[in-house]
């Protein structure tokens, strides 16, 4: 939502030329600047880089002021917001869905400045902790080093929420966690003979709209592709040559080990095509998945996303294991996604299970800022 109020013109004018807003802006500047010769600890610095709650209160409540009074806010709702699906558990409710998004996106941010600048436990540890040990001194120094380059980069800013994207944005940059954006935009990159197949595809002609193959990583530094991983593609190769589906989707992001330069999903396209022939139109990869839970959310997304078939069922194809935790994933989707992302159709076999996509995984999750 941030982007959407940076990027329209109409709504950052209102934004920077409101009067509240425009002192947030210049509180948040001052506060930093303050921060910058006060300060002697790594968390002083990060800490004036996140929102407080009283500014979060603060603007939940004027923007929905502005939101009732202004065509260009409430156009960028209905236009962009609404039909984007991002905040879809919000839209009954279309009243307070600026103010709900913004909540969201703001505790996003400071989760975020909370992980990889001051070191709080992420979902997965093992695999997305920061970079940098927190407590040494020379922490410190870099800290408020980035500190500073952030307030010369947005002093000039009339936005109140400048200060907290750009610390949450650099603080990625700097642990080399930007796997949100990797491949983007896919329906012309490594999506794009699938994507443009997609438009041809007689889906009359198959049961499925795709097979799911959910990556499984390597956890060896170095190694490019698991065992796991090329078993997984043998079996989903064998149901898409048999006509169950036009499309296989391989899914998983840079995950095993800790910060692996490979990416489970694009190893396991190049596996389909090199070693089982499959044909690039056939495969669409998904490179983002961090866990099963967003293995089949990202994939739900896909396929909302380049418009194939909503209503006809998927199958999941992978090994014994995990189709049957598959099968018991609902607690954990609805504890670490706040949904649930996908409805268990018929089992097919111990590693095929039929799955319906839902609506609701459209929604970010603030809390996995590198697969949101």
């Amino acid at each position: 939502m941030l982007t959407l109020l940076e990027n329209d013109a109409a709504v950052k004018k209102l934004l920077q030329q409101d009067t509240a807003f425009a002192n947030m802006a210049r509180n948040k500047t001052a506060a930093l600047a303050a921060a910058l010769k006060s300060c002697n600890s790594a968390f002083c610095y990060t800490g004036a880089l996140k929102f407080t709650d009283e500014e979060i209160a603060s603007v939940s409540s004027r923007l929905y002021e502005l939101y009732k009074q202004s065509p260009a806010l409430a156009k960028l709702v209905k236009q962009q917001l609404i039909p984007s699906g991002c905040y879809v558990l919000y839209q009954q409710q279309p009243d307070s869905l600026l103010v709900k998004a913004w909540q969201q996106d703001a505790k996003g941010i400071n989760y975020t400045i909370g992980v990889y600048a001051e070191g709080n436990a992420p979902n997965y540890p093992k695999i997305d902790s920061i970079a940098f040990d927190v407590h040494r001194k020379a922490y410190a120094a870099l800290a408020y080093d980035a500190a500073d380059a952030i307030h010369q980069e947005t002093k000039d800013s009339a936005l109140f929420f400048t200060i907290p994207l750009n610390g949450a944005l650099r603080f990625l940059e700097m642990n080399e966690r930007n796997s949100a954006a990797d491949f983007e935009p896919m329906a012309s990159t490594v999506n794009k003979a699938a994507y443009n197949a997609i438009a041809t595809t007689n889906w009359s002609k198959y049961k499925y709209t795709l097979i799911l193959v959910p990556g499984a990583g390597p956890e060896e530094q170095g190694v490019a592709i698991s065992a796991e991983g090329m078993l997984r593609c043998r079996v989903a190769a064998l149901r898409y040559r048999e006509g169950l589906a036009p499309f296989i989707m391989v899914s998983g992001g840079c995950v095993h080990p800790y910060k692996t330069k490979f990416n489970e999903a694009i190893e396991m396209k190049k596996y389909l095509i090199e070693a089982m022939g499959i044909p690039e139109k056939a495969i669409l990869v998904d490179p983002h998945a961090r866990h099963t839970t967003t293995n089949m959310r990202n994939c739900v997304r896909i396929i909302f996303r380049y418009h194939m078939p909503f209503d006809k069922p998927c199958i999941t194809s992978t090994d014994k294991s995990q189709s049957y935790y598959i099968d018991a994933m609902e607690g954990r989707c609805r504890k670490e996604l706040q949904l649930m992302p996908y409805k268990l159709g018929k089992r097919l076999s111990d590693t095929e299970r039929e799955f319906y996509p839902a609506i609701e995984s459209l929604q970010i999750n603030p809390y996995e800022p590198m697969d949101p």
